[in-house]
């Protein structure tokens, strides 16, 4: 799988370079760096003009040696199943990480969503949700929304595994409308974790965020909601790309107007400021900040040298190549990484399962506060650990999320 994909090439390395640093025996890293299990399924779907079509998909479970597999579904005409177990990998440190009961996993469908309709999207996330059902539940793996899946795919999901159970079960799946069984917080969750982690990281390193610059790399859910609340925190937006390009706005771009492109209401092209064509404009422009929101390897070492923003943070998975941060941390540029600064739509799903599983339910003020007290405990543990030892804090993150597996791999007898 190593092959099919740089990805997993990376996510491996990286592994491997922090088992090392952590001091830990050659047979944790034989034992965290495969998944436990992986499920390979096809799903015919009878699309409108009348023919079937066969889509392919995967379940991923990787380690659930801290509790319930936990991961989302992608989505995505150009997934691989190596990039499925590279992005499993990234869960189970996220989890770990945050001090979450779960263990990591990720599904995928390989399709382009936008292309079908939404009677054929609802036959699609109905047949996956049949075709992992066996492998699922609320107390072994809880599936969760990624890149090309939102709530509403997450609503057909659970529909169909009541169907299946024959009850209701709203703790299987997260990240589900608020009328059945979801939090609104969650439509949100991982763009206001990504701005938490911004200020944090702000006031340790320049004694605020109020004032400073942000360019925004993605204009989907995290990277829209992450121009929200960092303009509550009186952040400046001057940049933002989607897959159609980039604008650039020095006076600044209302981060309402970037919500209103996400949710479709506006064309990217009608955002103001200059567009330009190149969506890895906004990578390079004149910025404090860079969210890296979009999907993985966008910095790489051929354009690391033109980022300006003096903090990198990750809102997507696996943005930053290994070669490119090392060329970023010789120019002073500090990258806060993914399972850190995009945990906040784990977090999230994390409280949701919890109210669901107890039939309860807080309020949005009080599961965004429960939220942010998490994110902001993990931001002051890595920051301290990275101060430390004078590692990348991407080390410093995944050193301490493997403490806690191999801590519990060795108590269960497994290592």
């Amino acid at each position: 799988m190593q092959s099919e994909s740089g990805f997993l090439a990376y996510v491996l390395a990286q592994l491997k370079r922090s088992v090392e640093l952590g001091g830990f025996p050659e047979d944790f890293y034989a034992m965290i760096s495969r998944p436990k299990r992986i499920l390979h399924v096809y799903i015919p779907v009878k699309m409108d003009s009348g023919r079937i079509e066969v889509f392919e998909g995967y379940r991923v479970q990787h380690n659930d040696a801290l509790g319930p597999f936990k991961g989302g579904i992608r989505f995505h005409p150009e997934v691989t199943l190596a990039d499925d177990v590279a992005l499993a990998i990234l869960m189970t440190l996220k989890n770990s990480l945050a001090g979450l009961p779960y263990g990591g996993a990720k599904g995928a469908v390989r399709v382009d969503p936008k292309r079908l309709s939404q009677r054929e999207l609802e036959e699609l996330s109905r047949g996956y949700a049949r075709a992992i059902a066996p492998l699922i539940g609320d107390l072994v793996d809880i599936p969760a929304p990624d890149v090309g899946t939102n709530s509403q795919i997450m609503a057909w999901m659970v529909d169909e595994y009541s169907k299946i159970a024959g009850r209701n079960a709203p703790a299987v799946f997260t990240s589900k409308p608020p009328e059945l069984w979801g939090n609104p917080v969650r439509e949100y969750a991982t763009g206001f974790g990504v701005a938490v982690v911004a200020r944090e990281m702000a006031k340790r390193l320049w004694d605020g965020i109020e004032g400073k610059t942000a360019a925004i790399h993605g204009a989907g859910n995290t990277g829209a909601w992450a121009a929200y609340w960092l303009e509550k925190m009186g952040v400046k937006i001057v940049a933002v790309s989607s897959t159609k390009g980039t604008v650039y706005n020095k006076a600044g771009i209302p981060a309402a107007e970037i919500l209103r492109y996400y949710k479709r209401e506006i064309p990217f092209e009608k955002i103001p400021g200059e567009f330009i064509k190149d969506p890895e404009a906004s990578l390079n422009v004149e910025a404090d900040l860079l969210v890296p929101a979009a999907i993985e390897n966008v910095i790489r070492s051929d354009n690391a040298g033109q980022v300006k923003a003096r903090l990198v943070v990750e809102g997507a998975n696996g943005p930053t190549t290994p070669e490119a941060e090392r060329v970023l941390y010789q120019r002073g540029v500090v990258v806060v990484p993914d399972i850190l600064a995009n945990a906040g739509g784990v977090i999230m799903s994390y409280l949701e399962w919890v109210e669901n599983l107890q039939w309860l339910s807080w309020d949005e003020e009080e599961t965004r506060k429960r939220l942010e007290a998490i994110m902001v405990n993990n931001v002051a543990r890595v920051y301290q650990r990275w101060q430390k030892e004078k590692w990348t804090m991407r080390d410093a993150a995944i050193v301490t999320a493997l403490e806690r597996i191999y801590k519990a791999m060795k108590l269960r007898g497994w290592i």
